[in-house]
C-alpha cells in the first residue's frame, strides 16, 4: 500500500510538532508542516498530498475551513481532518460542506487520530485499487513510466495517480491529440480559455506547471512557434 502523503496546517508549533512525531510513527510521509492556510492551497496544487490535517482556526487571510474548500477545488480526492478546540455549531456546519474525513477535538486523542488515519489509508488504497483496475483498460503509455487513460482522463506515474488541476489536464490532453505535431499559442489560448484572452505568461507558466508533473519529459519549446509533445 502507497504511503500516506499528508500536509500538517496548524498554528500551534507544539501540536504541529506532536502530530508530525506521531504521524511518522505510523509509516505516513509528512510533506510539509504550516500555519498558514494559503501556503497550505499552494503545497496541494504543487505536491501529490493524499490527506491534509487542518486546524480551523488559523492566522491569515482564511481559515483552515475557507482553506479546505479551495484544496478540494484543486483536488476532489484530497482527504481533510479538521482539527480544532472550539466546538461550535457554526463552524460544525461550515465544515461540513468540505465533507471531511473526521473533526477532531484539540487536545486531540491518539486512539481517535490512529483510527482517521487508518480510515484515510484505506480509503486512499481502495481509490487506488480502482483507478488501477481502469487504467489496466484504457491506458495510453507515454514512456515505461508515464501513462495517460484518456477515457477518465487520469494520468499515471509508475502505477501511481499523478494530480493535475483542470487547466493542466486540458492541455495534456491537447497535447496528446496533438502528439508529435506543432501545437501553437493559439491553440492553446483557444483550447484552454475559449472564453477570455490569455497572455504569454500565463501559457507558459501552466506548461511550466505540466511539464514539472511530467519531470520535464515529452513537452519541447519551439522557439517562436509553439511546443510540440514528442511520445
Amino acid at each position: 500500500m502507497t504511503g500516506l502523503k499528508v500536509l500538517i496546517v496548524e498554528d500551534e508549533s507544539i501540536v504541529a510538532l506532536e502530530i508530525e512525531s506521531y504521524l511518522n510513527s505510523l509509516d505516513c510521509k509528512v510533506v510539509d508542516v504550516v500555519s498558514d492556510g494559503l501556503e497550505a492551497v499552494t503545497l496541494c496544487k504543487k505536491y501529490n498530498i493524499d490527506l491534509v490535517m487542518m486546524d480551523i482556526f488559523l492566522d491569515g487571510d482564511i481559515d483552515g475551513i475557507e482553506a479546505s474548500l479551495k484544496i478540494k477545488e484543486i483536488n476532489k480526492d484530497i482527504m481533510i481532518v479538521f482539527l480544532t478546540a472550539n466546538n461550535d455549531n457554526y463552524n460544525i456546519q461550515r465544515a461540513v460542506e468540505v465533507d471531511p474525513l473526521v473533526y477532531l477535538s484539540k487536545p486531540f486523542d491518539r486512539k481517535e487520530l490512529f483510527a482517521a488515519i487508518n480510515i484515510a489509508k484505506n480509503r486512499l488504497f481502495n481509490q487506488q485499487k480502482t483507478s488501477l483496475s481502469d487504467h489496466d483498460r484504457k491506458l495510453l503509455k507515454l514512456d515505461e513510466e508515464f501513462g495517460f487513460d484518456m477515457d477518465n482522463t487520469l494520468l499515471y506515474y509508475h502505477d501511481e495517480l499523478v494530480h493535475l488541476t483542470k487547466k493542466e489536464t486540458q492541455l495534456l490532453q491537447l497535447f496528446i491529440s496533438n502528439k508529435n505535431n506543432l501545437v501553437t499559442n493559439y491553440m492553446i489560448e483557444n483550447e484552454i480559455w475559449p472564453d477570455k484572452v490569455a497572455n504569454t505568461n500565463t501559457i507558459r507558466t501552466l506548461i511550466k506547471r505540466l511539464r514539472e508533473k511530467l519531470k520535464h519529459r515529452f513537452i519541447k519549446n519551439i522557439p517562436a512557434r509553439g511546443y510540440v509533445m514528442e511520445v
